[in-house]
């Protein structure tokens, strides 16, 4: 453990510590990165050009075009949580589908995805289907624990399915194209939908009562009109997801150009719902302003630490300590998923994707983990630090919500069903690595064995010429008269020279 020194262990510690304390985690990570700097300069441990490097980096963080993306979506994702869409989908949904058992579960789930699609938070997602369905779903008879949980699980499906903003900073982490991580992000996306519903399916067979259809009255007739309220919910919303991720699938768009678009869209969907005002604008820009702040402070305390450690051999230090375990690359990917599981319990997923995975990448890397694969594992696992007790953001957004007779106790045992069903998808995705790389597209396979490269001689038919003159004569084209290669017309040709002897010395006159 020691091999590379005492100073990286010593720093890694460090920083736990500082985040233990609660010290702001953008300034621990720098404070913890300067103090052992200060410690490697004196004991010869690190050199201080090191530092020299620290405002290319500062520039760098603050001039990446892809962190751009960033405050577009969470703009987005704002306007659109104030807009009224999500109330309109689970409405209409929740009547569409509740005549059968656990209807609104099923429109709870769906409506899930869609926001997940086009706002990108979490929050978002989960306080506003807490606000709608909760009372709805208790009123009717549903359990407060698969209420509370299927609501919470529903809002976290955001983290996976794309434009999440946690595959943005993935990719800039792994040094990735952020259209290589949405693709590989749609097959796990589409297996946790169809895990939670599969869920409430089974529980629908084997424990009716605890989510009984609603009453006729409620969700009304099975009509075109109910249809019509449906599909007028869901097309601007497909219409959303398409401009937002269609175009960069399809190469017209970068994602920060994708995400302005989306902008452009949540806007018109807000003026469609006649809610665009000024207020929901300043509310929307303050929002966008706090979290692209954080993330900006993070990643720049990020970097001091980073910088440090690397320059005392801490990747070399991780880099050995994680190669050695049994099992290979399964093994590798076994551990970190426990690893990070542990650290969501007191890290946000912007803290572990800003201080982990630089850490563990290479090593990935070197055991020739597609790195695509590894950051949509990350992140399927890091939504799991949004539902786990007690310390799940979800669970929090969803008590400041609920009512007052709904237990904590009810809404932590609730989302435990949902954190084992999450950590299913985990092991799918490790196990069945095609799930993710299935939707990259890898271009026409070619064996670089196999490629010949003949250049044709001059003279050559290869290239379509006609055959050299024999000597004396010059070649001829059909219809024109070339003279004589040594000579013009009419004139003799001039003898060759007699060819040069290059045994001997020159002769100089």
């Amino acid at each position: 453990m020691f091999d590379f020194g005492i100073i990286p262990p010593a720093m890694f510690v460090g920083m736990v510590l500082f985040m233990l304390y609660g010290f702001p985690v953008a300034f621990s990570l720098a404070a913890v990165g300067l103090f052992f700097g200060i410690i490697g300069i004196a004991t010869g441990h690190f050199s201080e050009a090191f530092l020299q490097a620290l405002p290319l980096r500062f520039f760098g963080i603050v001039s990446n075009d892809l962190l751009l993306a960033i405050p577009f979506f969470t703009f987005m994702g704002a306007i659109l949580e104030r807009c009224g869409l999500a109330e309109d989908l689970l409405e209409g949904t929740g009547k569409l589908f509740g005549r059968v058992p656990g209807g609104l579960a099923y429109a709870v789930i769906l409506v899930g995805a869609v926001l997940g699609a086009i706002t990108g938070t979490v929050a978002a997602s989960v306080i506003t289907m807490g606000v709608i369905s909760l009372p709805i779903m208790l009123r009717y008879g549903y359990s407060p624990r698969l209420a509370t949980g299927v609501i919470a699980a529903s809002g976290t499906i955001t983290q996976v399915i794309p434009p999440s903003l946690v595959l943005v900073v993935l990719a800039d982490q792994l040094g990735k194209s952020v259209g290589d991580m949405y693709l590989g992000a749609i097959g796990p996306s589409i297996l946790q939908v169809a895990i939670f519903m599969g869920y409430i399916l089974i529980l629908s067979i084997l424990k009716p009562a605890s989510m009984p259809p609603l009453p006729k009255e409620v969700r009304g007739d099975f009509n075109w009109a109910l249809l019509f309220k449906v599909l007028s919910g869901m097309v601007p919303s497909i219409v959303l997801i398409f401009l937002v991720l269609g175009t960069i699938f399809m190469g017209l768009a970068t994602p920060t150009e994708a995400g302005a678009l989306g902008v452009v869209g949540a806007m018109a969907l807000a003026a469609m719902h006649r809610r665009l005002t000024w207020p929901l604008m300043q509310d929307a820009m303050r929002s966008t302003m706090h979290i692209t702040s954080m993330v900006v402070m993070i990643l720049i305390g990020s970097t001091v630490f980073s910088l440090v450690f690397q320059g005392m051999d801490g990747s070399r230090w991780i880099e050995h300590m994680l190669s050695g375990i049994p099992g290979g690359p399964v093994g590798f990917l076994i551990f970190v998923n426990i690893f990070i599981f542990v650290l969501a319990f007191f890290l946000d997923f912007f803290e572990i994707a800003f201080i982990v995975i630089p850490m563990l990448a290479p090593v990935a890397s070197a055991l020739g983990i597609d790195l695509i694969w590894f950051g949509v594992l990350i992140c399927v696992n890091m939504q799991t630090s949004f539902m786990h007790p007690p310390f799940g953001f979800a669970l929090f957004y969803l008590r400041s919500i609920a009512d007052r007779s709904v237990k904590t106790s009810d809404i932590y045992m609730g989302a435990l069903p949902w954190v084992c069903m999450q950590l299913i998808l985990v092991a799918i995705v490790i196990f069945w690595p095609q799930s993710v790389t299935y939707w990259l597209d890898k271009g026409p396979k070619v064996d670089p064995d196999s490629i010949k490269i003949e250049v044709p001689g001059f003279g050559g038919n290869g290239l379509g010429l006609p055959p050299p003159a024999m000597p004396g004569g010059a070649p001829q084209l059909p219809g024109l008269t070339l003279p004589p290669l040594n000579g013009l017309p009419g004139q003799p040709a001039k003898p060759a020279p007699p060819p040069t002897d290059l045994s001997q010395p020159p002769v100089i006159k």
